[in-house]
C-alpha cells in the first residue's frame, strides 16, 4: 500500500512581499500612534476638533470594497462556472470604483477641516490627523495600483499565477480596510 506524499503550498513570492509591507506599514502606524499618545499627554496646546461626519460613510465604502474584493477573487477561483469570470472582473472594477471613492472622500474631510481652518499647522492634533489620512490614502492609491495590475494579469491569464497575485492583492486590501477602522477608531478617541 502506497501512502500519499502531502505537498507543501507552493510558495507565492508576492505573497511574501505583501506580509513584509503590512509589517512595515503596521510598525510605522504603530510609532506614530505611540508617538501622538506622547505628544498629546504632553502637551497644554492640544485641540480637539469634531472629525468630518464623511470619514465614517468612508468608512462604509472601504469596507464594502472589500467585501466586493473577495466575492471578485472567489468568483474567479471558478472559471469553469458559467459567467463567473465576467462577474469576478465586474466586481474587481467595482473594488477599484470604491477605493477611489475612498480617496476622494478622504479629499473632500481634508476640504472640510481647511474650510473651519483646520491646516495641518494648526496644531498638534491636527498634524496628526493629517499625517494618518494622507499617509492611508498613498498606501491605499498603492492598493489601487497593485489591483489593476494584477486585474489586467486576471484579464489576460487567468491562469494559477495570476489568481495567486490577485490572493496577494486582497490580504494587502483588506490590511488596508482594518487599519483605516483602527486609525479611525484612534483618531475619534485622540483628536
Amino acid at each position: 500500500m502506497m501512502e500519499a506524499v502531502e505537498t507543501a503550498p507552493p510558495v507565492v513570492p508576492s505573497r511574501t512581499g505583501v506580509w513584509v509591507g503590512i509589517a512595515a506599514i503596521t510598525m510605522s502606524f504603530a510609532a506614530y500612534t505611540s508617538a501622538m499618545l506622547v505628544r498629546e499627554s504632553a502637551a497644554a496646546d492640544w485641540a480637539h476638533f469634531h472629525l468630518p461626519a464623511i470619514l465614517y460613510w468612508n468608512t462604509l465604502v472601504l469596507l464594502a470594497s472589500s467585501g466586493t474584493l473577495e466575492m471578485a477573487r472567489r468568483r474567479l477561483a471558478l472559471p469553469e462556472a458559467a459567467g463567473a469570470a465576467r462577474a469576478g472582473q465586474g466586481l474587481l472594477a467595482a473594488t477599484l470604483a470604491l477605493g477611489l471613492l475612498f480617496v476622494a472622500g478622504q479629499v473632500m474631510a481634508w476640504r472640510q477641516l481647511a474650510a473651519q481652518g483646520v491646516y495641518l499647522a494648526t496644531g498638534p492634533s491636527a498634524s496628526f490627523f493629517y499625517v494618518f489620512t494622507v499617509l492611508h490614502a498613498l498606501h491605499l492609491l498603492g492598493g489601487v495600483i497593485g489591483l489593476v495590475v494584477t486585474s489586467a494579469r486576471v484579464r489576460a491569464d487567468g491562469g494559477t499565477r495570476a489568481l495567486a497575485a490577485l490572493g496577494s492583492a486582497s490580504v494587502y486590501w483588506h490590511f488596508m480596510a482594518v487599519l483605516w477602522v483602527y486609525l479611525l477608531v484612534v483618531l475619534t478617541i485622540e483628536v
